[in-house]
């Protein structure tokens, strides 16, 4: 993209300079082509993650959803086209066309801030002073280095300072970071912290225990090999708390 070009302009620009074959502007692989490549498989192997926070361009909600299930749509067709599928085939024809609505609707739905679940508190009326632990929560995320799947279970836990929030808006936490390319480190993290605000608490933690089909399905394609994250904070740094808590989970 040019300097002052946004995401929209950039795109929309794109779909207006000449052919819409999908080869159009295809390069041969050099030497700093195999290079650059080389290095970005190297990273995406190495499970790292730069930040907290999910890298977003400044522009990210600029186009709407139609537009984006539109873009996504073509390109995802020229993306059929160049692996030689032909989309000819009645069960072709409507499939970049599901898989934009897909992404855009449903298993990236959680990089668009309008779809955070509203979470709201409530008096502690019953004097619980205990942990209370959401356990087994299923979730379904997407690596965001090899774009397939991250299926697992999340565990969390929290001592309330004098608020309370319904159960399922736990299980919301959890699906609304899950939903958008990931690195498990990351999540396990955006999610104590969200809840660390929702609950105004410091006493949460969260556990969460993944299979990665970018270890399963390809790549050493280890399909016994579980990934454990964690996330303590507060009281839960405290050995007698976390044991209690793993207690609960038997792990």
């Amino acid at each position: 993209m040019k300097p002052n070009e946004t995401l929209w302009s950039s795109l929309l620009n794109e779909g207006h300079n000449g052919s819409n074959h999908p080869m159009n502007g295809f390069q041969g692989g050099g030497q700093d082509h195999q290079g650059k490549h080389g290095q970005a498989d190297e990273l995406g192997e190495a499970h790292v993650a730069t930040s907290v926070d999910t890298p977003l361009r400044p522009d990210a909600f600029e186009l709407d959803d139609d537009t984006k299930i539109e873009l996504i749509e073509d390109r995802f067709k020229q993306i059929m086209e160049i692996l030689g599928l032909d989309l000819s085939d009645d069960s072709l024809s409507g499939t970049p066309r599901r898989v934009a609505k897909m992404y855009v609707k449903e298993i990236f739905s959680g990089l668009d801030p309008k779809n955070k679940p509203a979470v709201r508190s409530f008096e502690n009326s019953y004097g619980y002073d205990q942990m209370l632990v959401e356990k087994d929560i299923t979730f379904y995320s997407q690596c965001e280095h090899h774009f397939v799947p991250i299926i697992g279970f999340a565990h969390v836990a929290y001592i309330s300072s004098g608020r309370v929030v319904g159960l399922s808006k736990l299980n919301r936490i959890v699906q609304y970071y899950a939903r958008r390319p990931q690195v498990q480190e990351r999540m396990t993290r955006q999610i104590a912290e969200e809840l660390k605000k929702s609950l105004n608490t410091e006493d949460v933690a969260v556990v969460m225990v993944a299979d990665h089909l970018c270890v399963a399905s390809r790549g050493i394609q280890d399909t016994n090999s579980k990934t454990i994250t964690a996330a303590y904070n507060g009281k839960f740094l405290e050995e007698k708390t976390k044991t209690e808590f793993l207690k609960y989970l038997e792990l």
